[in-house]
């Protein structure tokens, strides 16, 4: 009896511990995880958070991605409250790197080609403020090349005749943790594939300050003209080296 509870409280503090860490589904990293030297993190708005996050798993130099809320006034929301749009928070993704890997260019290109960022409050079919395209960064270091990058993005809209960027661009310290379910969705046993992104086709090319670290192989595994790209794709990073 003695050996059987002690297997069983060994158990049962081990599946304690996980769900503390909240182990990555596909990277095996803790999504809470402090950051290291070397590391960075930003967090993204591209619509509804469960096909956003997958984009940027999948990038090589990725250390870890988790969803939650970000942007709004209410400290621990539930995904109930944030749908109710009196938050003010957004569905995000927060994204830690190794920078000798990828650099915020990279990752920045990502957030720009993977939803249509000139649609107000709304990704595709999904309306609502919780779904507003948004960058929220906490390194101040940050904001240069985040204003860049998007100054270029827009020259490549006007090439195309399409809108303006209506991207929120914020520093924030505050970001919250999404329900355990939500996390790495799209990996989850049984889930609905579903991404609510309207990437506009338009590609980020070089811009002030950008210093790409992905190959283009890399963007070869991404076909923004196929509708629901993300979702037509496995759920494995893609290797950094062919």
């Amino acid at each position: 009896m003695y050996n059987f509870l002690k297997k069983f409280m060994n158990s049962k503090e081990s599946t304690l511990n996980n769900e503390f860490k909240l182990i990555h589904r596909i990277l095996k990293t803790d999504i809470k995880k402090d950051l290291n030297p070397g590391e960075d993190e930003i967090i993204f708005g591209c619509g509804c958070f469960w096909g956003a996050e997958k984009c940027f798993w999948k990038l090589p130099g990725v250390v870890t991605t988790s969803v939650g809320y970000a942007g709004g006034h209410k400290s621990n929301p539930t995904y109930y409250e944030v749908c109710s749009g009196l938050t003010g928070h957004s569905e995000v993704v927060r994204v830690i790197w190794d920078k000798s890997i990828i650099d915020i260019s990279d990752l920045l290109k990502m957030f720009w080609e993977c939803h249509d960022p000139t649609q107000k409050n709304r990704q595709g079919n999904d309306i609502g403020t919780q779904y507003r395209s948004a960058i929220y960064y906490t390194n101040e270091n940050n904001l240069k090349i985040i204003l860049a990058s998007k100054e270029q993005y827009q020259k490549e809209l006007n090439k195309n005749n399409l809108g303006l960027i209506e991207t929120e661009i914020k520093m924030t310290d505050s970001y919250f943790y999404a329900e355990q379910y939500h996390q790495q969705y799209l990996a989850s046993a049984g889930s609905r594939q579903y991404c609510s992104a309207s990437p506009t086709k338009v590609k980020l090319g070089f811009f002030a300050g950008s210093n790409y670290k992905l190959k283009d192989h890399i963007w070869e595994n991404f076909n923004w003209d196929v509708d629901k790209c993300v979702l037509r794709s496995d759920n494995n990073p893609i290797k950094n080296n062919i």
